[in-house]
């Protein structure tokens, strides 16, 4: 589990094939946030959950398979690519973005960047198939980066993103055409799913905005 809040932003060392996946090694630069990583560990990488199989000072290594390599960017990663990172949540921590997972649903592709003064506005395409796990001010992960949904329409998403990301997050370095991973909120998910079963039975569902509200959701 993630919370969407990069803790460093390291560089692809190196990959080699493993059968149908990768071995990645990912250097990191924060010692205070990485520094006491073991093997075993769940990492955050662009979004991706990874399982740390060997690490040393500076660098650990994750082993990508095949089916991480279908839904996700890490396929295009080169030796000197900049990824997102973040360690799994501590039940102690302070949640700051939202539920991530680290299941990364698809890749989407910038098809719009606009500057507003030291701000910026990222229009995202993605498969139309999940509208409905996102609606405007929800949240979404991209690139492992919590962000809100500024708007959103059939297959096209925008974030709106503060200097703070834009400095301290790969999302700078974003351009028309670039692809990111996205992560739809987990919540949204789950109520997808009641509608879908709820209509598969021939049932109304009982969630709404007003029992959703009740269960202490606003």
């Amino acid at each position: 589990m993630f919370t969407g809040i990069i803790k460093d932003v390291g560089t692809v060392a190196g990959s080699a094939p493993r059968g149908g996946g990768l071995r990645l090694r990912v250097n990191y630069t924060s010692e205070s946030e990485f520094g006491d990583l073991s093997v075993d560990e769940s990492v955050s990488v662009n979004g991706a959950c990874q399982t740390v199989v060997a690490c040393g000072a500076g660098w650990f290594e994750v082993d990508t398979v095949e089916e991480t390599l279908k839904k996700t960017t890490f396929g295009s990663f080169r030796p000197g690519t900049k990824v997102n990172l973040e360690r799994a949540v501590r039940p102690m921590d302070r949640l700051g973005g939202h539920f991530v997972l680290g299941h990364v649903d698809c890749v989407g592709r910038v098809s719009r960047i606009e500057d507003a003064g030291e701000s910026r506005t990222v229009s995202i395409a993605f498969p139309a198939q999940f509208d409905p796990w996102i609606v405007p001010v929800g949240s979404i992960a991209m690139d492992g980066v919590s962000l809100t949904v500024a708007g959103v329409t059939s297959g096209m998403l925008t974030v709106a993103l503060i200097p703070y990301t834009l400095g301290n997050t790969t999302i700078a370095a974003l351009r028309e055409g670039s692809e990111v991973n996205l992560e739809f909120d987990i919540l949204g998910k789950y109520v997808a799913r009641q509608h879908q079963v709820a209509g598969t039975e021939g049932k109304a569902s009982r969630i709404s905005e007003t029992w959703l509200t009740e269960q202490g959701f606003s």
